[in-house]
């Protein structure tokens, strides 16, 4: 098994960047999710969950270390714009420190073996980490080992109940029902990894991973 793709999402909720190598920190990527869309409504952070336009729009760190929405500085008035307009609704882009803006825990891993059985684009389940050569739903005997990339050590904690993110395709955002209650139907609603680590370092890809005992 080799990690086959490195993701980081600068913006939540909209497209990712690939790297070829990264350091993984206690609070995952650098750089990862450090923007959310905000709603003016309530204060609360806005989604592609609700909102599946987000997804057409693609975050990036720039080389200055500024996150970008399709190439304009996060906090332009060209950005806000392009987010307003896919959002549908008043909203403000806010910094946010990790790890408020995660979903779950700093880090999601994702197998191909999992996405090969289900047939879909595993961009769809949005991972940091994409690990290849893994038989079918290996996956779902990793919870509570770890996963070990060099010398970086991630503890696999639990699978991931997926939401309906998971239905929209990440260039159309066209929506098919069908994969959500795939997921629900023959994986009890979870697939992909949400991860802490336990040991920080650099993981780049083809590196080769190895599952073992905490």
């Amino acid at each position: 098994m080799h990690v086959s793709e490195i993701w980081r999402y600068p913006v939540k909720s909209l497209k990712g960047e690939r790297l070829n190598e990264t350091e993984i920190t206690r609070l995952g990527i650098p750089g990862d999710r450090q923007i959310a869309v905000i709603r003016t409504l309530n204060g609360r952070f806005l989604t592609s969950r609700s909102r599946p336009k987000l997804l057409g729009l693609q975050g990036s760190i720039g080389r200055d270390g500024v996150p970008t929405i399709n190439g304009h500085p996060w906090n332009s008035a060209e950005a806000l714009q392009l987010v307003r307009e896919a959002a549908g609704e008043p909203v403000t882009l806010q910094q946010v420190p990790a790890p408020q803006a995660f979903d779950v825990l700093p880090l999601l891993v994702a197998t191909d073996g999992a996405a090969q059985y289900l047939n879909i684009d595993h961009r769809r389940l949005r991972p940091n980490i994409l690990i290849a050569d893994v038989p079918e739903l290996e996956e779902r005997n990793w919870p509570r080992r770890v996963i070990a990339i060099g010398d970086v050590r991630i503890h696999a904690e639990k699978l991931r109940d997926r939401c309906v993110m998971t239905t929209f395709h990440p260039d159309t955002q066209v929506q098919d029902p069908s994969v959500l209650l795939r997921i629900v139907r023959e994986l009890d609603g979870s697939t992909a990894l949400d991860s802490s680590v336990i040991k920080p370092g650099k993981i780049r890809v083809g590196d080769a991973v190895h599952i073992v005992e905490r």
